[in-house]
């Protein structure tokens, strides 16, 4: 279904987006467009669009299933832009964004769908599901230059941390129940990665209200929806695994030549399974079992 524009695509899918979670997909390249389209619809989104250059295309046989929205990506706060611009057309609606050649998991997500997973956190209360970006890399870069591989990724077991969210507001004494979280490609290879984009969390699977915003570091104006968690109890979080900051290092210029492999003494084979993620501790299904 191709749209000239957002706002045709936002007249077109809102009403659809009041019934059903929706996934919005900003394409940056035309790396694994296919595989990131087909693990939204497998997840039970009801609705997906591919937000991308016209000269990003949908696949043929997915075009029935996928809106295609003509965004450039690349412009500053292109992403926040447009999840904004959704959030203030359908308050209400359940939605998750993320990138191409990135893939949401979340507890038992085999099994069951983004639907039972929203409606479950609806009845705790919660508005949001905290997402960790989990880097995925290709183990052989001699064969996959650009770090993408779907049969050769691997993931960090280990060397994630969390620290204290400071309040500038309140002499920078630590938020409630708020965190912020570092691991993965950004932190092993941190000399190339500025400082501000160092962050795993990302609130990435969230309920659009009316003055709700998305802000450019993947935090919202709304002070909860930052939350890891509701006050009395533990609660869902889910993972985004990524192959994104793997392709980045290698296709920047000041990187590509520093880096000859990703792996190291922790890395593992990834099984593209939700379990794995749990018994890692990279998500937890908090009451939900």
């Amino acid at each position: 279904m191709n749209h000239d524009s957002l706002d045709e695509f936002l007249k077109a899918a809102t009403p659809a987006l009041a019934k059903a979670p929706g996934a919005l997909v900003f394409a940056e390249d035309g790396v694994e467009i296919r595989s990131t389209l087909e693990h939204a619809l497998a997840r039970g989104f009801g609705t997906v669009a591919l937000l991308a250059d016209r000269s990003i295309p949908v696949p043929q046989d997915l075009a029935p299933r996928v809106h295609h929205v003509p965004w450039d990506i690349h412009r500053d706060s292109a992403l926040t832009t447009a999840v904004n611009r959704v959030i203030g057309a359908a308050p209400g609606a359940w939605l998750h964004y993320c990138y191409n050649a990135e893939y949401l998991f979340f507890p038992f997500c085999e099994t069951r769908t983004i639907r039972d997973l929203t409606t479950f956190q609806a009845e705790e209360r919660r508005d949001t599901v905290l997402t960790y970006v989990i880097d995925l890399y290709a183990g052989d870069l001699d064969r996959h230059p650009d770090a993408v591989s779907l049969t050769d990724a691997l993931l960090d077991r280990l060397g994630y941390y969390a620290l204290g969210r400071g309040d500038p507001a309140k002499g920078w004494a630590p938020k409630e129940r708020q965190m912020d979280f570092f691991g993965g490609l950004r932190w092993r290879f941190e000399e190339h990665v500025p400082w501000t984009r160092r962050r795993i969390d990302r609130v990435s699977l969230f309920r659009a209200q009316p003055g709700l915003v998305l802000r450019d570091d993947h935090t919202f104006n709304i002070e909860e929806y930052n939350t890891y968690a509701c006050p009395w109890h533990n609660n869902i979080t889910a993972a985004v695994c990524s192959f994104r900051t793997a392709k980045a290092l290698r296709t920047n210029p000041g990187s590509r030549f520093d880096i000859h492999s990703f792996r190291w003494s922790n890395s593992v084979p990834f099984r593209w399974h939700s379990q794995q993620l749990m018994d890692l501790g990279l998500m937890e299904p908090g009451q939900w079992f």
